[in-house]
């Protein structure tokens, strides 16, 4: 019998939620910080959480991390793709 080695990332006390946003989210992030994609930081599109949600390049991501002294604190990440040696 084959064991399965697979481990969904988002489930591990460590990493906070990850999730894909719309194209009217983008649009009011934007709006709101009034910023553009190449403002946003970025993470790679070969990271574990962007495979475990499914992102793809072009991407934003919004990522949720609860802390026990600011409460909730939101960040966002435009995908891209990890440059080669």
């Amino acid at each position: 019998m084959e064991m399965s080695t697979t481990f969904d990332v988002l489930q591990h006390v460590m990493v906070p939620d990850h999730k894909i946003m719309s194209e009217e989210e983008v649009s009011d992030l934007f709006s709101t910080y009034q910023i553009t994609h190449e403002q946003l930081p970025k993470i790679y599109h070969d990271d574990p959480a962007v495979k475990t949600i499914e992102a793809t390049i072009g991407d934003v991501i919004k990522i949720v991390r609860v802390s026990q002294t600011a409460g909730r604190a939101e960040s966002y990440r435009l995908v891209v793709r990890r440059p080669k040696k």
